[in-house]
């Protein structure tokens, strides 16, 4: 601990002295434009909040398909894959999917569970993706509820340089060691056309399919009949179909676009359990019972931006979405290679009507700004719930809310901004909820920013907390219709130092700190043991406290056709948990977390050489044992991607190659579970399967 607390005291000392040198040259004006947050498109330097952004060329290099491809290289991100299901979430200070907001174009993106929370980042396709913007801390007041740890925003491609543009690429990587051109491994085809027509018009369509075969490892796969727990895959084969279209037009001060788009994936689950029957035509007979799980996604968003009365912005959205779950159980017989009894059913779903709108410019003053907005959610959900005696029954909720807000930018000097807002939510399930926040920015002499913010949010309880119900063979989990909203507080703040040298050195430095604390935190906690039976029964209460501090470092250094970028994160969390039986410590619990990245191009040859690369430190955790919560520790990991992008034939042609997960992390240990009565966490957790190699070939046609 402490030789990890001297490392990144030297680590800070390190960029706060570089940083000091003195700069022989203008400061470097940044160009990336930025609009998580924001009244309007503007530069990041003028964001009062601290933008990070996940460029196409990061995209490009990682050769990712999914968000889950890239995110794993990210400070205070991780990413939480499962092989059972298939599902991979993020993440953030250590606070889980549902804190975390996923959005596309300012539109939260839905899930079979929620709106923009829990999202599967392996469903998330990156196909038209301009580029990534992630904002860290409270951003409640701009986004609504759950968005407490960050917002991530998806920015897609609405334009083209070119009349016409083809994209096609085919990728083909390897699982660990496991890959043939049609039973292994990870197979893509993607296929992209856009046309800008009348100079005002642009549309385009693309369709992609990622077809992942599963993981064998230590299993024998499908056709496997004997009963010793090896039938099967480690991680679940899935394949994805995705389609997208979009059109757009654009003339003065008026834009909008319509953008569809349509995710279907079927993922295999094979039991391991191979069980003996008997009749009397075939006699002795093996079978398996097994499952399917169909998902299916529609989005659609309609966007109007522009002027009104010559002066007023407007920027209005409309967005009608459903993701659904589909489970299918039939028997498969290994005798004759057939399924009997199959019978399909919906497991979950979510349908969401939402409309968010804003208006700005108010002032012929530039030097105040104000903006009004709305936000309104229809949420219909269904899902299956599992009571007494195995009977599975159906429940259908909708929950709404009308949110109103309104935030000020206001320019007190040239370098001194300030934007307070406010926000205001009626909701139909729980009583009104509030979320507040102000921003400072100001801008020092040669390169130097300083921001900080504060900012009150709330989360509101998911429909698995408020209705779920889980009791069989003496296990007893339910949901609680009377949970409340979990509150949060949140500071941040951040120095920058951005710096051009005469010798072509380009630098950004960055130091950020932040806390965050909630409250009412809702966990599945022991609520008591049945009178009866004598069996701990389980259920979703208000009754956890969590706090988060945050130091992180990044730096970037760009010359000539170097590009580098590192950065460290020591982080520190105290939840407090509760349940009717025992309570654990409320000691902070620390982690370090480094990160670096490189690309080198050499334009002569048309070819980007790249690594990202990420530490996780050691993780500690309380997990509830027989009879107190006992402290649980995870193993550190390393995590490296390297790859090489070559240009051929005027660009028409891109070849990617490249490894990822070189360092082959498969688990990593987790210790004290084994106390935790059946109901902790894995002896191991799982990061990913192992070493993999990827080739990319790309066309690449603009006209």
């Amino acid at each position: 601990m402490k030789l990890k607390i001297t490392l990144f005291i030297a680590f800070i000392l390190g960029q706060i002295s570089f940083a000091q040198i003195k700069d022989t040259a203008t400061v470097n004006k940044l160009s990336e434009v930025v609009v998580t947050g924001q009244f309007e498109p503007q530069s990041i330097k003028k964001s009062v909040f601290n933008v990070r952004i996940i460029s196409s060329k990061d995209i490009q290099n990682l050769a990712a398909n999914n968000l889950a491809d890239v995110l794993n290289q990210y400070l205070n991100i991780t990413v939480r894959p499962s092989s059972t299901s298939g599902r991979s979430t993020v993440s953030l200070f250590g606070l889980d999917a549902q804190y975390f907001k996923i959005l596309v174009d300012n539109i939260p993106l839905v899930n079979e569970a929620g709106l923009g929370n829990n999202t599967d980042l392996s469903q998330i396709n990156l196909n038209d993706v301009d580029h990534i913007e992630i904002v860290e801390g409270s951003m409640g007041v701009v986004y609504g509820a759950n968005a407490v740890s960050g917002v991530l925003n998806i920015i897609t491609k609405k334009t083209s340089a070119h009349k016409w543009n083809v994209n096609a690429y085919v990728q083909e990587e390897t699982v660990s060691d496991e890959y043939s051109l049609f039973k292994e491994g990870r197979h893509i085809q993607s296929l992209k056309l856009s046309h800008k027509f009348a100079d005002n018009w642009f549309v385009s369509f693309g369709a992609n399919r990622n077809d992942f075969q599963g993981y064998l490892n230590d299993k024998n796969g499908p056709e496997y009949d004997e009963n010793d727990a090896t039938r099967g895959y480690r991680w679940l084969p899935k394949e994805q179909l995705n389609g997208t279209a979009l059109i757009s037009y654009s003339k003065e001060n008026f834009r909008f676009f319509y953008k569809f788009e349509f995710l279907d994936e079927d993922v295999d689950y094979y039991n391991s359990t191979v069980q003996s029957g008997f009749n009397d035509v075939t006699g002795s007979y093996r079978y398996a019972d097994d499952k399917r799980y169909f998902s299916n996604r529609y989005f659609h968003n309609l966007n109007a931006n522009g002027k009104m009365f010559s002066k007023l912005n407007y920027n209005v959205s409309l967005s009608h979405q459903k993701q659904q779950r589909e489970e299918e159980n039939f028997r498969y017989l290994f005798a004759n290679k057939k399924e009997e009894r199959n019978v399909t059913a919906k497991d979950q779903s979510m349908e969401v009507l939402y409309s968010t709108g804003t208006l700005s410019n108010f002032f012929s003053d530039k030097t105040v700004d104000l903006q009004l907005g709305y936000e309104f959610v229809n949420n219909r959900g269904f899902s299956l719930i599992q009571e007494a005696s195995n009977i599975f029954v159906p429940i259908r909720k909708t929950i709404e809310n009308y949110d109103f807000f309104a935030s000020s930018e206001i320019m007190a000097t040239e370098k001194f901004s300030i934007r307070p807002g406010l926000r205001y939510s009626a909701q139909s399930k729980f009583k009104d909820q509030y979320a507040s926040s102000v921003g400072l920015r100001y801008l020092f002499d040669k390169g130097v920013e300083v921001r900080a913010s504060y900012g009150d949010s709330f989360r509101t309880p998911t429909f698995e907390e408020l209705y779920s119900k889980l009791i069989f063979d003496g296990h007893f989990f339910i949901g609680n219709e009377n949970l409340i909203p979990e509150t949060s507080t949140s500071y941040e703040t951040s120095l920058k130092k951005s710096t051009t040298f005469s010798s072509g050195l380009q630098m950004a430095n960055t130091f950020a700190g932040s806390y965050l604390d909630v409250n009412d935190r809702i966990n599945m906690a022991l609520t008591g043991f049945n009178a009866d039976t004598g069996n701990p029964e389980y259920q979703y209460i208000n009754i956890s406290k969590y706090k988060v501090w945050n130091f992180s470092v990044t730096n970037q250094f760009r010359k000539d056709n170097w590009t580098f970028n590192a950065g460290a994160a020591f982080i520190g969390i105290s939840q407090k948990i509760e349940n009717k039986v025992f309570t654990s410590d409320d000691k902070f619990l620390y982690s370090f977390n480094l990160n670096a990245s490189f690309s080198y191009s050499i334009p002569k040859w048309k070819t980007v050489f790249s690594g990202y690369y990420k530490y996780n430190g050691k993780m500690q955790r309380f997990v509830e044992g027989t009879s107190s919560f006992i402290l649980s520790e995870i193993d550190p990991s390393n995590w490296l991607d390297v790859s090489i992008r070559k240009n051929f034939f005027k660009d028409q042609f891109e070849v990617t190659m490249g490894a990822r997960n070189l360092f082959n992390i498969t688990n990593v240990n987790q210790s004290n579970t084994n106390q935790a009565a059946g109901h902790a966490a894995p002896g191991e957790v799982m990061l990913a399967y192992g070493r993999s190699y990827f080739l990319k070939l790309a066309y690449n046609l603009n006209l």
